[in-house]
């Protein structure tokens, strides 16, 4: 893996990092870790990278790379950048061969979408996005059993995602992450919907299997001076005629990351929360709730396979987010041996789900600011 981004003093960089590394499936080679090119070198030299092997930029990254032989070279890029910075780096690495891991949201504009999609498809190479809330175990069992109709027909998608972290202006301190999410010029058009909203709108789409065709949103900027949103609840109407409801904000005092959803169904519904993951609760009309536990129980294959320890010893953020890297490392070795992956290890987000969450952050962006307020999606 060469890593763009994610240099001294970032967040993502270092989750992104301990997330390939858990299960020895990956190692960093190289990376182009700042737009600084001596903040790089540091950043290397800090993760014990052979100085050759630590570059001034991502475009000296990829061209030094792609001339190392087949045996040495980074075999994929990890994008770890505020949002504005993910779409050059992902061209040029598609564009010369090197697969792509890229955090969310997919890019900046639609048309960079668009044109990443296209462009994955052209090359057939293998594109990631870090949806990693996806990654949960439970989250795929809940996935599995609407898939198996056990809940019939999906009526009502509750999902919500608060944080009460930008509940006062943290932009105006020192705080790196609260500068540049609630900057228009490094965050896209949107705040607390592009960087929290757009989880929320996987995640439902994710676990239920049902993509959004038209939504109604009101987006609110409470923080005096803010430029981007810090709040917004949308209704959702879903293919099969499902509604639904989708709250982000990040002006929720108190709350931590407190993602949760509810799926209600003709014969039941179910409930999972992030900050309590190796949990799924699982409501019936007729029998009493089922309390659902990460490696207890007849649980899908797809739970077990993204389960790493035994039951009561809990699995949480980082090792979700490793599933994507693992499942991802898996696929690659596929790739290169010509090889078909297991099906189970294919489920991961990708660039249509990244096309799917720029175009959500569009359609939310213009239905609050227009009068008609029902946009298709």
């Amino acid at each position: 893996m060469g890593m763009v981004g994610g240099g001294i003093g970032a967040f993502i960089g270092g989750v992104h990092r301990m997330a390939a590394n858990l299960d020895g499936e990956i190692e960093l080679v190289c990376g182009a870790f700042s737009s600084d090119p001596v903040k790089s070198k540091a950043s290397g030299e800090a993760l014990y990278l052979p100085s050759d092997r630590v570059y001034g930029s991502f475009q000296e990254m990829i061209e030094q790379e792609k001339k190392l032989p087949a045996d040495v070279r980074m075999q994929f890029v990890s994008i770890v950048t505020p949002n504005h910075m993910h779409f050059a780096p992902a061209k040029m690495a598609l564009e010369n061969g090197f697969h792509v891991v890229c955090d969310k949201p997919l890019c900046f504009t639609m048309e960079e979408a668009y044109e990443l999609q296209a462009l994955v498809k052209k090359t057939d190479l293998l594109f990631a996005l870090t949806h990693n809330y996806t990654g949960y175990p439970m989250v795929k069992h809940a996935r599995q059993m609407i898939k198996e109709g056990q809940l019939g027909a999906l009526r009502k998608i509750v999902v919500e995602y608060p944080q009460g972290w930008l509940s006062t202006k943290v932009e105006d301190t020192p705080s790196k992450q609260a500068a540049w999410r609630t900057d228009p010029q490094r965050s896209g058009i949107a705040g607390a919907m592009g960087d929290i909203g757009t989880h929320a709108e996987n995640l439902a789409e994710y676990i239920t299997g049902l993509k959004i065709t038209r939504l109604c949103a009101d987006l609110s900027i409470f923080v005096p001076g803010r430029l981007l949103d810090d709040d917004g609840n949308v209704l959702l109407h879903f293919e099969n005629g499902a509604k639904g409801i989708l709250h982000a904000s990040q002006i929720s005092a108190g709350e931590e990351n407190n993602l949760n959803i509810r799926v209600y169904g003709e014969k039941g519904g179910l409930e999972w929360r992030q900050m309590e993951p190796n949990t799924l609760l699982v409501k019936w009309l007729d029998q009493p709730t089922q309390i659902l536990r990460t490696g207890v129980g007849a649980l899908s294959r797809q739970a077990h396979a993204h389960t790493r320890i035994p039951a009561g010893h809990p699995e949480g953020y980082l090792e979700a987010f490793a599933n994507i890297y693992r499942n991802f490392a898996f696929c690659l070795r596929a790739h290169l041996e010509g090889k078909q992956p297991d099906p189970i290890y294919r489920d991961f987000p990708s660039v249509d789900d990244g096309v799917r969450g720029m175009l959500f952050i569009q359609k939310v962006v213009q239905s609050s600011a227009d009068t008609q307020k029902w946009t298709d999606f």
